[in-house]
């Protein structure tokens, strides 16, 4: 079992700049991929981003160039740094890993940017 708990959500206008965190505990050996989605009210997840155990990473192109995946393997953490926010990019952001076949997810954290 991996355990995801993510923070650094908030309030931010337009412009503006969040860092998300989401530190994984229990089994966090052979975690292969881990990356973001984020949802909002009424509508499916949305992919966001997502970095191997190699450090590949890869973007939705709607975020690219604004915001940028990192993981501290001695920490068990990854960021998202959210640069240029944008009205669009509220919603509920979630934090998943995957290890072997299996997908866990974090609780969400909100971001709202206000115009």
């Amino acid at each position: 079992q991996v355990q995801l708990v993510e923070s650094g959500g908030g309030l931010v206008q337009a412009g503006g700049s969040l860092r998300l965190s989401c530190a994984a505990s229990g089994s966090t050996f052979s975690i292969n991929v881990s990356g973001w989605y984020r949802q909002l009210p009424g509508m499916e997840r949305e992919w966001v981003a997502r970095i191997s155990s190699g450090g590949t990473t890869n973007y939705a192109d709607s975020v690219k160039g604004r915001f940028t995946i990192s993981r501290d393997n001695a920490k068990n953490t990854v960021y998202l740094q959210m640069n240029s926010l944008k009205p669009e990019d509220t919603a509920v952001y979630y934090c998943y890993v995957v290890r072997g076949s299996v997908v866990y997810w974090g609780q969400g954290t909100q971001v709202t940017v206000s115009s």
